[in-house]
């Protein structure tokens, strides 16, 4: 009987402690810039970045699963450019109006051994949905100091052909691949 008790009891506990396992974290709009780097009729690199971005991390360590899901604003795009900006949301390019987010959504994510290295998952832009891998360069979380809070931030890149999205501005005088950049930060929930 005492055995049955403490298998029972390593059961509840072990079960307990796997959805305990994933923990969620709330995007830091402050601290998260989705950017991008384009190429301008084969004579310079265009970058610009989107100022508004919301989204949700959930990740269980352990089990090295869990997702991300982020939304950007693509009206808060920021050339640096005041007319870039404004031709970047019209018809021909972004058409915001019509498509006012863009979207991606990993769920699967790579480990080589405890390091996060990629997440693979679902690029939406313009309307058009298609694979994409992040790549990470660097993820690591901390206890903030001023928020008393697990904070997890990553340097994530990954490259696509804005032409697969139906964006073909400046096509063929301009390269269409695209280097996505997003530095993000996450707090735990």
């Amino acid at each position: 009987m005492k055995l049955k008790l403490l298998i029972a009891a390593t059961l509840a506990t072990s079960a307990g402690f796997a959805f305990a396992a994933a923990d969620t974290y709330k995007i830091e709009p402050n601290h998260t810039y989705p950017s991008f780097e384009a190429d301008h009729m084969g004579i310079s690199v265009w970058r610009g970045k989107f100022t508004k971005t919301d989204g949700t991390i959930t990740l269980d360590r352990a089990a090295k699963t869990g997702s991300f899901d982020i939304t950007v604003d693509m009206s808060s795009v920021d050339f640096g450019h005041a007319k870039m900006n404004e031709h970047a949301k019209k018809p021909d390019i972004f058409d915001v109006a019509q498509f006012p987010t863009a979207t991606f959504k990993g769920n699967k994510l790579r480990f080589e051994g405890e390091n996060l290295v990629a997440v693979e998952g679902n690029f939406t832009l313009h309307g058009v949905t298609k694979p994409l891998t992040l790549n990470i360069a660097k993820f690591k979380c901390i206890q903030h100091p001023m928020l008393k809070r697990e904070v997890c931030g990553a340097d994530a890149h990954g490259f696509f052909l804005r032409s697969d999205y139906g964006i073909n501005f400046g096509l063929p005088n301009f390269s269409p691949e695209v280097k996505l950049a997003i530095q993000v930060e996450a707090v735990k929930q």
